[in-house]
């Protein structure tokens, strides 16, 4: 345990280390810390060689440590949400994140299930590319219970769903920097439109950063970062309501009966965490001035996750069964990216 602990919270150190440098901005820190805990097994498995205990050992430690510190680490995101801020200036904002996650969810998971992948994957690959990218594919697995016995498909379809949309959300990124500036819209509409389609708010911030550099004279030097945060928060915040929805819809659809033939509901509980640390962050005046320090930590937290999970993936896994989920979220991002651009011009 001590070991494991020790090498996932220097992954996630490097992440945070190394998001600051322009090649690695639009894949973040949590991605980074991910791939770091794949390369761990490489002297992990000299370390576990011949012996039964220690691979046992960095299995179990591995799994608790993704399992409890990605649920920490969530509920400290909450302190990023500055509710007053999503209340006033993005008050336009909120009724559109609302009907852009829940029309992609819809519409990403059925792709998804069209092209054959499982359903817990597909619905993960959804909430990752509706919603918030990594973030949103682990406060969701958080709301989908698996049998002790289901818990190794289910790490692996949590890295095949965060290795989705890390992928694509830099491509969509990268595409809508070059592409969108063509179409005639302000900084102000670019910026939603990028808030409002890309999946992690590192690839949001870095769009709006680009459509800012275009023309500087046009509305102001940071007119379309500043669209393009409010409109992402505005879709981080819509993964409270997406949890309990799918919490709901899971157990309904795929929870096993148990006790008799009742089945055994599984609630979120850590997303009212989550929503206690964002009224928290924005209301409570000592909390708000440390607002920032907790975040970072729960970022920390949420590396040491995305490490222990890269520890324990199945690579044979991740390529055999993937590929039709990188496929299903290349597609279901187009249909965002159009929505997103149509919203932008509609309403600002």
């Amino acid at each position: 345990m001590a070991l494991i602990a020790v090498l996932t919270l220097l992954a996630s150190f490097i992440g945070s280390w190394l998001k600051q440098y322009p090649g690695f901005q639009l894949l973040g820190a949590l991605i980074i810390a991910l791939l770091v805990g794949m390369a761990l097994q490489l002297p992990l498995h000299a370390y576990k060689k011949n012996n039964d205990l220690r691979r046992a050992g960095v299995k179990s430690a591995a799994g608790l440590i993704a399992n409890k510190l990605l649920r920490l680490g969530i509920i400290l995101l909450g302190f990023k949400l500055n509710l007053h801020d999503l209340f006033t200036k993005g008050i336009k904002c909120l009724p559109i994140a609302a009907v852009l996650v829940a029309v992609m969810v819809f519409v990403t998971y059925n792709i998804a299930k069209l092209l054959k992948v499982n359903p817990q994957l597909a619905m993960l690959t959804a909430g990752g590319t509706s919603i918030c990218g990594a973030a949103a594919v682990m406060g969701l697995s958080g709301s989908m219970p698996v049998l002790p016995e289901e818990e190794d498909e289910k790490e692996q379809n949590e890295v095949m769903a965060v290795a989705t949309v890390a992928i694509m959300g830099t491509i969509y990124a990268l595409a809508e920097i070059f592409i969108l500036p063509h179409f005639g819209m302000t900084k102000q509409q670019l910026g939603i439109a990028s808030g409002a389609s890309l999946h992690e708010i590192a690839h949001a911030v870095a769009a709006g950063g680009a459509f800012d550099s275009i023309n500087t004279a046009a509305g102001g030097a940071s007119v379309s970062i500043n669209a393009a945060t409010i409109m992402k928060l505005s879709r981080v915040l819509m993964l409270v309501p997406a949890s309990i929805f799918i919490a709901i819809w899971w157990n309904a659809r795929h929870s096993k009966v148990e006790n008799g033939g009742k089945h055994k509901i599984s609630f979120p509980w850590f997303m009212l965490g989550f929503i206690a640390a964002s009224v928290i962050g924005t209301y409570v005046p000592f909390i708000t001035d440390h607002a920032l320090t907790l975040v970072e930590a729960g970022y920390v937290f949420l590396g040491m996750a995305m490490a222990a999970l890269g520890i324990n993936v199945n690579f044979k896994a991740i390529f055999k069964q993937g590929r039709a989920a990188f496929l299903a979220s290349f597609l279901a991002s187009i249909v965002l990216v159009i929505l997103a651009c149509l919203a932008a011009v509609l309403f600002f």
